[in-house]
């Protein structure tokens, strides 16, 4: 896969009122990502729950998105990682509508004993799609295995032909410049911690993957072009100003993310349990700071 450069969203899933996908809001979603200069999507991930998505729930959402792709807007489908069965027909029904790549987690109930094992796992995925693009998604906050993934990165290299990269969501920024620069930056080691993309950049990131990306990613964009320009204060000023919209995600609690995106233009529905949606109280105190803490003047235009 070519390298990835700039910024990826993390899309949210949008519900509608009686809990079943919204299809509908894919083609708003891309349009505006497009718009406010993003180069992709990770889809079904994280951000858009997709622990709680079923098999078919992903398939429709992999169709769906496989409209919008393009030679500059990359479209990464999240596969899991509990189930390598699953994984692998999921891997298959993405090669089949054409997605750009996939991407798989470490399995988070039954954990693998080492790094060997984990990257046997991912092996399994992988090659059942030789000629598709494969991704590690690293986030031990979630799935609680935290190994090196420099370790990881040396075996998958040696077993895995069609390996593309890691999706890298943790703040060990040594691991992380290790993979970055890994046989003379051979994978695409995307950032994943929105919070640190300035900090990032000082240590050779070209591409990162977030959900504040999917409502905020003038500000991020506007960072790198300062980094870029050797404009250091400025740029940490801008990743100061991100990190305080950030804290709001803290305040309110999980499920504030699709409060943010209701709060441009785009109403993604509930979350689905156990996540929470904000009542009406809080998204009202919601608005209120984000007035406060400059969110619209950096906010994604739709």
């Amino acid at each position: 896969m070519k390298k990835i450069e700039g910024l990826i969203a993390a899309p949210f899933t949008a519900f509608t009122p009686d809990n079943k996908v919204n299809l509908a809001m894919v083609e708003k979603q891309q349009e505006m990502y497009k718009k406010n200069s993003l180069s992709g999507v990770f889809i079904c991930g994280s951000t858009g729950e997709g622990s709680s998505l079923t098999y078919e729930e992903k398939k429709l959402l992999y169709k769906e998105w496989s409209k919008y792709k393009a030679p500059d807007f990359n479209i990464i489908a999240f596969l899991g990682g509990t189930s390598v069965s699953e994984c692998i027909d999921l891997a298959r029904y993405a090669q089949e509508v054409g997605l750009d790549a996939v991407a798989a987690t470490a399995p988070y109930y039954f954990k693998p004993a080492d790094v060997n094992a984990l990257a046997g796992f991912c092996k399994e995925i992988a090659d059942s799609v030789p000629d598709m693009p494969f991704f590690y998604y690293h986030i031990p906050v979630l799935s609680n295995v935290n190994f090196p993934m420099i370790e990881l990165l040396k075996i998958m290299d040696k077993t895995i032909p069609n390996l593309s990269g890691i999706k890298y969501t943790f703040e060990n920024m040594m691991d992380y410049q290790l993979c970055l620069n890994f046989k003379d930056r051979k994978y695409n080691i995307m950032w994943g911690r929105d919070e640190m993309l300035l900090p990032a950049l000082s240590i050779g990131a070209t591409s990162a993957v977030g959900s504040t990306y999917g409502y905020n990613a003038p500000i991020y964009n506007e960072i790198i072009r300062l980094y870029n320009e050797g404009k250091m204060e400025e740029a940490a000023n801008l990743q100061y100003i991100a990190n305080k919209i950030i804290t709001l995600l803290g305040k309110y609690g999980n499920g504030t993310g699709k409060a943010f995106m209701k709060a441009i233009g785009m109403d993604m529905g509930r979350y689905r349990a156990p996540l929470n949606t904000l009542t009406e109280e809080q998204y009202a105190a919601l608005l209120s700071d984000l007035k406060e803490y400059s969110f619209y003047n950096y906010s994604n235009k739709i």
